[in-house]
């Protein structure tokens, strides 16, 4: 791989620049992104070059989509007009389900292949770029079968995730939609509730808080910019999730009221799952 062509050079486009550039590839970068963007990355050194679309897909071996879903979703149409037969397309989207079944409607000239870093985080932009953000995060591929993987291209691709530090996990594209729902998704909205509903009150606006509150509602510094399009595309996973969530707080409620001290055993199953994630590195 000689040439590779980001498109959206924000914290993830950019910080996989840095990463592969650290891990060794001596290629050229090219980025696609707004005029103020590509600017900031070419003063930080993330890219080495600004070109259109059309002119980056053209050239490009690895075409990278780290834009939000709904263009990545857009743009797939274009980029197979557009890109060289032995290029691969890869996406960084956080729901798949709809970038994959995109793509299989409409890229035919070369290969795409659908990913999720794992690896995001509140802060926005190409200055939050960093070359270790991807190191011991997980990196889901998400092929339609498994002879997707044993492509030239994607070998490649899967060696220089293995380079960057990230660990690769491969799931169906509705299997990991699913997953995402509870474990990424849900977290956001529960925290994104909780300062909306503080907001609403007295209490939180009172000054008396603790360091758990801001832990609590960190996930709330998340802009819907990003998260609109995650929810719409992975409604009825997220719906399911959320249901279930509040099931489980209409239980604690119950409980609360009849005897607190049997909550214990939720405390304890909570801080068994709490320890395992930090165990794993989460």
């Amino acid at each position: 791989m000689n040439t590779l062509a980001i498109f959206g050079v924000g914290l993830i486009g950019g910080s996989f620049a840095l990463a592969m550039r650290r891990a060794g590839f001596t290629g050229r970068i090219i980025g696609v992104s707004s005029p103020s963007t590509i600017r900031r990355a070419l003063e930080l050194g993330v890219i080495d070059q600004e070109l259109s679309a059309r002119q980056a897909a053209e050239t490009a071996d690895l075409i990278y989509l780290a834009l939000p879903i709904q263009p990545i979703i857009d743009i797939l149409a274009d980029l197979d007009r557009w890109a060289r037969p032995d290029a691969l397309i890869t996406d960084v989207g956080s729901t798949k389900n709809a970038i994959v079944d995109q793509a299989a409607r409409t890229i035919s000239r070369c290969q795409f292949l659908g990913g999720h870093p794992l690896a995001g985080r509140e802060q926005r932009g190409v200055d939050a770029a960093e070359a270790h953000l991807f190191r011991g995060r997980l990196y889901v591929l998400t092929p339609r079968s498994a002879a997707e993987l044993d492509s030239p291209a994607v070998r490649q691709f899967r060696k220089w995730i293995d380079e960057i530090g990230a660990v690769t996990m491969i799931l169906g594209a509705a299997e990991h939609d699913r997953v995402v729902a509870c474990t990424s998704h849900l977290p956001q909205l529960a925290s994104t509730a909780l300062a909306s509903m503080l907001d609403q009150r007295s209490e939180g606006h009172s000054g008396v808080f603790g360091p758990g509150l801001i832990d609590s509602t960190r996930l709330a510094l998340s802009s819907f910019d990003i998260w609109g399009d995650i929810l719409t595309t992975n409604r009825e996973a997220v719906q399911d999730a959320l249901r279930s969530y509040i099931a489980a707080l209409q239980e604690f409620s119950q409980v609360l009221e009849r005897e607190p001290n049997h909550l214990r055993q939720y405390f304890e199953r909570a801080r068994r799952f709490a320890d395992a994630l930090r165990d794993r590195g989460v």
